[in-house]
């Protein structure tokens, strides 16, 4: 019998506030981390809180990501991102195994 670690990695978006900038100014790109949340007894599991702005998602578009949704595009480049974290590391993530994306009703995104 064989059994699989599984690393249990969550992004979810949380509802922006209006954005209170100038009139005629356009808002810059913006991405925050809200919170990251561990599991005490798998500190390899847990979860990040991300909350962005359209032009986040658009910067995203325009350098190649692609998603049916916001939360998508993110995801893609969060994803990336974690990749290339891991690759700096010198951590190969070839034969990793797989993601698993659940889009919740609450407009939250988890990837596990």
């Amino acid at each position: 019998m064989t059994t699989e670690k599984k690393t249990n990695m969550k992004v979810k978006k949380t509802t922006t506030k209006k954005s209170t900038s100038k009139k005629g100014k356009s808002d810059e790109p913006m991405v925050k981390v809200l919170n990251v949340h561990v599991n005490p007894d798998n500190p390899r599991n847990g979860f990040f809180e991300l909350d962005w702005n359209k032009e986040f998602v658009n910067m995203l578009q325009q350098n190649g990501y692609q998603g049916e949704s916001e939360e998508q595009i993110v995801d893609g480049w969060f994803q990336t991102l974690c990749r290339t974290i891991g690759n700096e590391q010198g951590i190969n993530d070839i034969a990793g195994g797989y993601v698993q994306i659940n889009r919740r009703t609450d407009g939250k995104t988890e990837i596990s």
